[in-house]
């Protein structure tokens, strides 16, 4: 039997564990977050009579690039002299960028992404952002995480998606791969599986909190909304854990992922799902810790990172098409923010605003998207927002899963980039 892992070190009885909504279940190391008691109640809100559609089954997995990526190098505009200017020591030369359009290139340490680019099946979406932006890491990642900002949104973009998308009868249409539960998959109708390494995808806990969860997971009639859902998602876990195990631990591909990073080796494993036709709609991985937060010596590091970056997705493409799936597959990639546009003393960048945002697939018409901030006109020395990231948001929803409902999940009007074939 499976298990589930719950906080240690937690004496409760069954009718307190059930009070606090089965927060703390998750799966694998890392204490990572199953179903929080916020998600646990506004599921048994919404089972009040809502009802969904069915959308085409498509699959979209999400890329957080954890820290504040500096987009300036990453997508360089060697065409501006204000660039060089800013970054006397810091700016990619010239001559070392992968040139892709009239003034832009590619950190020459993407050589992945300068593949996709040329196979059409790169989307690089100017100047993203949004109004009154913060500058703190959790803030602001909280904002690109509901799609919300500064709007005390309780559930995530992609939760509200699922919640809109994909009836509560539908398992396991949410994995988020990383050590703890991204408040952008939190959903109020949907228990998001939730794992770092699949081998230790099991229950784990108190003695008295497993005999707690093996009641739970097993079958149940009842007319409680809220101990139907938990006893649900205990089951569905209980039951996935085995599956996401035997996935992973079978799967086998020739392709290369790239050497290092960690998003490699997740990519690898949301692949090992797909290939096992589990019916997962929404992935979401992550790097772990402030990973591209590049105040020091930031050249080195940058570009391993995004060598990673580049090469993992890349590489994950290559094994969709493989295994005959990169027709149904996007790729989303964001970053809470991009930095200032001037290097600091430490040959780093500090935090700052707009950054591109990258949407993959072979459904994708590669190119250039919004318009390219100003690196003169600036607020405060940083780059001022020429797109929404709710956009993009957007396109991935009614675009990419034919979701007409963009409108609703986003809390508001924003209109798609027309990326997708």
């Amino acid at each position: 039997m499976s298990r589930i892992h719950t906080r240690s070190g937690c004496h409760c009885s069954r009718r307190d564990f059930l009070a606090r909504g089965l927060y703390g279940i998750g799966v694998g190391a890392g204490l990572p977050l199953v179903l929080s008691r916020t998600s646990a109640v506004l599921t048994a809100q919404a089972l009040q009579g809502t009802s969904v559609e069915r959308h085409p089954e498509r699959i979209l997995v999400v890329i957080e690039l954890s820290g504040g990526n500096d987009g300036l190098n990453t997508v360089v505009p060697y065409g501006d002299a204000a660039y060089y200017r800013a970054r006397p020591r810091l700016g990619i030369a010239e001559k070392d960028v992968i040139k892709v359009a009239a003034g832009f290139g590619l950190h020459p340490s993407m050589v992945g992404f300068e593949r996709l680019y040329k196979d059409g099946q790169l989307a690089v979406v100017h100047g993203c952002g949004y109004d009154h932006p913060s500058l703190s890491h959790f803030s602001s990642m909280g904002f690109w995480h509901t799609g919300v900002p500064n709007g005390g949104e309780p559930l995530g973009w992609l939760g509200r998606l699922a919640d809109q998308s994909y009836s509560q009868s539908e398992r396991n249409v949410i994995v988020n791969i990383g050590s703890a539960q991204s408040l952008a998959v939190r959903s109020g109708r949907h228990s998001p599986l939730v794992f770092d390494d699949p081998a230790r995808f099991r229950r784990e806990g108190t003695d008295a909190e497993k005999s707690t969860l093996e009641q739970l997971s097993q079958p149940r009639t009842t007319s409680n909304p809220m101990l139907e859902f938990l006893s649900s998602a205990a089951h569905n876990a209980a039951e996935s854990s085995d599956v996401v195990r035997q996935a992973s631990a079978s799967y086998r591909t020739p392709v290369d992922y790239g050497i290092g990073g960690g998003l490699g080796g997740n990519l690898q494993r949301v692949a090992s799902l797909i290939a096992a036709k589990i019916p997962t709609r929404l992935y979401y991985v992550s790097y772990a810790g402030n990973s591209f937060d590049t105040h020091v010596q930031q050249a080195d590091l940058h570009s391993r990172l995004l060598m990673y970056t580049a090469d993992a997705v890349h590489g994950f493409m290559k094994d969709m098409d493989r295994i005959g799936r990169a027709s149904e597959v996007a790729v989303v990639m964001f970053t809470e923010f991009g930095r200032r546009v001037e290097e600091n003393g430490s040959l780093g960048t500090d935090h700052g605003t707009a950054t591109p945002m990258f949407v993959v697939g072979k459904g994708v018409k590669g190119g250039f998207y919004g318009q390219a901030p100003s690196l003169t006109d600036l607020d405060d020395g940083k780059l001022k927002m020429t797109t929404d990231f709710r956009r993009v948001y957007a396109t991935a929803i009614h675009e990419w899963l034919g979701c007409d409902e963009a409108t609703a999940i986003l809390k508001g009007n924003f209109a798609p980039l027309g990326v997708f074939v």
